[in-house]
Order: structure tokens, then sequence, then C-alpha cells
């Protein structure tokens, strides 16, 4: 499996602990940047992995801001992204189990290394349970065809 990373200033302190995440359950990190903690402008970083993402079927993306929210945003205007902003286990299970999100985005000034750890463990351990939410996943697709003329 494939995983993108990128950051925004907020971020990059926590990447190459999450990154060694990744790697240590067998994943290939491929860092899309930045390589200092500068400041930055996150869309930037946010269209590079969703874009990257959208055109390696099967991969996903990691996305770290102060707070995961803006990341999110920029992300979902990749068509074929399903960017998931999370804040704990529970929400990066929900992400995959019912919304088959393909990008993951937390917040640096919102978690802490142990809540990241949980929320990497249940993110790589968790598949989408199709069903209700395919049809669910499939309506967002749509929404998608219908903005983007495709």
């Amino acid at each position: 499996m494939r995983v993108y990373i990128a950051t925004d200033h907020a971020g990059f302190a926590i990447k190459e602990f999450v990154k060694g995440l990744f790697e240590q359950r067998g994943y290939e990190v491929i860092d899309l940047g930045p390589e200092s903690g500068d400041r930055v402008d996150y869309p930037d970083f946010a269209a590079k992995v969703a874009k990257a993402v959208a055109a390696d079927p099967g991969s996903q993306g990691v996305l770290i801001c102060g707070t995961g929210i803006g990341m999110s945003i920029a992300a979902n205007k990749v068509p074929g992204i399903r960017a998931a902003e999370v804040h704990d286990h529970y929400t990066a299970q929900m992400a995959r189990a019912h919304n088959d999100a393909n990008v993951l985005c937390f917040g640096e000034r919102v978690v802490g290394k142990g809540v990241i750890e949980s929320i990497v463990e249940a993110w790589c351990s968790t598949q989408f349970e199709g069903g209700r939410h395919a049809t669910r996943v499939a309506k967002i697709a749509q929404l998608e065809r219908e903005y983007h003329g495709n």
C-alpha cells in the first residue's frame, strides 16, 4: 500500500513520527513536502497529496496542518478524494468503514502522539464496509460528476 503525506508549517514537526507509523505497518510512504517548517500555504500541499491519490488507484493520503480542517477542505476539491478530518480512533475508523475515505487529515495542534498512534492504527486496520455505505459513497461520486462535468 502506498501513502502520500504532506503538511503545512503547523503540521511539519509531527510528520516524521507519522511517516514512521505507516512504515512500521508496511506502507510505502511518499513525502510530498514541505522540506522545512517554514511558513507555507496548506492548499498547495493538500493539492499535491489529493492529486497524487486521485492518480494512483488504491493509494491513500495523509495531510496534517494545525487543525486538519483546511487540509480536508482543500483536498476534497479534487474529484475522487474523500478526505476526512479525524480527531480520534473512532472517527478514523468510521471514516474508513462508512465513508471509504482515502485521505486522512488531522491537526498537530489538536492531537498528541498517543492519539495519532490510535488514529493510524484505526485507519490502517479498518476496511470499507460497503453495503448501504457503498450507495452513499456512490452518491458522493455522482455529486462530483455533476459539479465537475465528468
